[in-house]
Formats: structure tokens, sequence, C-alpha cells
């Protein structure tokens, strides 16, 4: 299973980050060194999203507990946060590959 947990950012995230940015990325690192979390990065050219994909059983819960402890969210630095399921169909790595 797969689950996309989004951020929205405030206005000022490029000039705020920097003071989370190292240890938003230990707690990132650490969750791609247990296997759960693939890919993570802003999108966009500002103002940023963050997307960040998760796998496992209940990728969900474990995108929520990441954004829980995340120094980002909990220093005020994403003003709102979504995770949610991600049906996957077509890849490598699709949780539920599905061919024609």
């Amino acid at each position: 299973m797969h689950a996309v947990l989004q951020y929205t950012y405030g206005d000022d995230y490029l000039e705020s980050r920097e003071r989370y940015r190292s240890a938003h990325l230990e707690v990132a690192w650490a969750a791609v060194e247990r296997g759960e979390l693939v890919l993570g990065g802003a999108v966009g050219t500002g103002p940023f999203d963050g997307l960040l994909v998760f796998k496992g059983e209940d990728a969900v819960e474990l995108a929520s507990t990441f954004a829980a402890a995340d120094p980002y969210v909990t220093s005020g630095l994403v003003k709102s946060w979504t995770a949610r399921p991600w049906t996957t169909v077509v890849g490598v790595d699709a949780a539920k590959p599905v061919r024609p």
C-alpha cells in the first residue's frame, strides 16, 4: 500500500525553513532507512507544497505519524497537511499492478 502526504506551506517557507531543515531531513532519512518513506520534496516554483510518498501495510498511518513528529509541522512551517491512500497500479513498485 502507498500513501501520499501533502504539506501546504506558509508564504514565508523559503525564509523560515532553514532553522528546521536539518531536523526535518533527519526524521525523513530515518523514515527512508526504515523502509517507510519512498520519496519526498517540495513541488512547484513557489508557493510550494510538499509531497512525500510512503509505503507499508498501513501507509496512511505511517504518513500521519511522520507528520505529527516532523519539525516542519511542529514548528508551524506547515500550515496544513493531508495523508491519503494512493492506489498504485502501474510501475515496478505498484501495490496492485494492473496490466492490459
